[in-house]
């Protein structure tokens, strides 16, 4: 128990101490003895056990002690742990997503440390950002993140924020004039990372010019890589055309999007991307009567699918599917009145870039992040201001972040150790 309480309250970001514990080893195996911590005298398993509960970005700091706790640090049993420990309602890690036009930055906010660090805005190092100016997070899942080229559509990146090992995918199919919607998951039974690019495009052989507001892309082309593979497959067309933003819930190894209102079907689908058996089928909406419009957007409650729905005036529902794939298990678990956080009740305009957001709310005012261990909601507010909520108390509080950036996206992410290991 001594060595569990150690590990919890050592203050790692004194790098005095930590020289000095390495020069003292050093100086140790220099003479011919043999240095034995506390820590060391018990079983692997349980060191790497006691370890995985840290986190994030305690374990960061652990593996710069010395070479044995660096050892530790890349053990794949870890990295293992660390997901099994991952509870769907364990506070995450917040990725803001800066997006500045030619160079976008990643920060981090860590939720579940419990220290002066939990109100510090941390900026993420982006190792392969001169090749990747400016970006879009595809997706999140088990520590990785999946980054795309936001200007071309081409270069595909997945990269674990926190061990900044990376890998470029292979360039897949390219269409002249073409739409792209992102997916990236991972499957539980296959143990398999996939990455879905599903390409609306049209031929550009007509020189007329359309004035319509929407371009229509009447074709498409599903391709899917699995990481560790060396290059993509196609899967053909898919017969809906879903709305242009990443996949927004992954859940029971299915990706899901919603689907765009056709001309003979003005109602939006749930649609869903099994990445086991790769087919794509229609999951049942909740009847909260708001669906047929673009006012919500999925998510993951408590390891749910979940949509959340915008009333009047900034309000927000949120609708838990209890029993995946049954319609008759939607409810609506939380109502959310409308709220306007203090920064925001000045010009909104006033200090904003001039520029073309890239990722857009569609004009609301509040978005669903993830619901907090201590029953808490967590919102961002006009991609300005992250905010709490108590459901119990209908209490709403602003969170303060030293060096948070003015505009943001914040990506819900689970930090670990993880990666994946690919042929070489």
């Amino acid at each position: 128990m001594c060595v569990v309480n150690l590990l919890l309250t050592m203050d790692l970001d004194d790098e005095r101490v930590a020289k000095r514990r390495k020069t003292m080893l050093e100086d140790d195996r220099g003479v011919g003895q043999q240095t034995t911590t506390e820590m060391e005298t018990l079983p692997h398993e349980i060191i790497v056990d006691i370890l995985s509960r840290l986190p994030i970005t305690s374990l960061v700091q652990f593996k710069f002690v010395c070479k044995g706790w660096r050892a530790l640090a890349q053990d794949p049993l870890l990295a293992d742990m660390q997901l099994s420990w991952k509870a769907p309602t364990t506070n995450p890690c917040l990725i803001l997503h800066c997006d500045f036009p030619i160079r976008n930055q990643l920060y981090f906010v860590d939720l579940s440390v419990h220290n002066h660090d939990k109100d510090k805005v941390k900026r993420l190092y982006v190792p392969f950002q001169t090749s990747l100016p400016e970006f879009d997070v595809v997706g999140t899942c088990n520590g990785l993140l999946c980054l795309s080229d936001s200007l071309y559509n081409d270069a595909l990146y997945v990269y674990n924020p926190f061990t900044m090992d990376f890998m470029e995918l292979p360039k897949s199919r390219q269409y002249s004039d073409q739409e792209v919607v992102f997916g990236f998951g991972f499957h539980q039974k296959t143990k398999q990372y996939k990455v879905v690019k599903i390409v609306y495009y049209r031929n550009t052989c007509s020189s007329s010019y359309s004035r319509a507001r929407r371009v229509v892309y009447p074709q498409s082309d599903v391709q899917v890589f699995t990481l560790g593979t060396s290059a993509w497959r196609s899967l053909g067309k898919v017969a809906y055309q879903l709305i242009r933003r990443p996949s927004e819930a992954l859940v029971n190894g299915r990706l899901h999007w919603v689907s765009r209102p056709r001309r003979y079907y003005p109602a939006r689908r749930l649609m869903s991307f099994d990445l086991e058996d790769e087919q794509f089928r229609e999951v049942p909406k909740p009847d909260c009567g708001g669906l047929n419009r673009c006012n919500f957007h999925l998510c993951v409650l408590r390891g749910f699918l979940a949509a959340a729905v915008y009333g009047n005036y900034g309000k927000l529902e949120i609708w838990v599917m209890k029993d995946y794939n049954v319609k008759e298990s939607w409810i609506k678990e939380f109502s959310i009145g409308a709220y306007m956080p203090k920064c925001l009740k000045q010009n909104l305009v006033r200090d904003r870039p001039l520029k073309i957001w890239k990722n857009p709310s569609n004009g609301k005012v509040v978005r669903f992040l993830c619901l907090l261990d201590n029953g808490e909601i967590l919102l961002e507010y006009k991609n300005r201001v992250i905010v709490s909520y108590d459901p119990k108390k209908g209490k709403f509080t602003d969170l303060v972040f030293q060096g948070i950036p003015h505009w943001f996206q914040t990506v819900v992410h689970a930090g670990s150790f993880n990666w994946i290991n690919t042929p070489s």
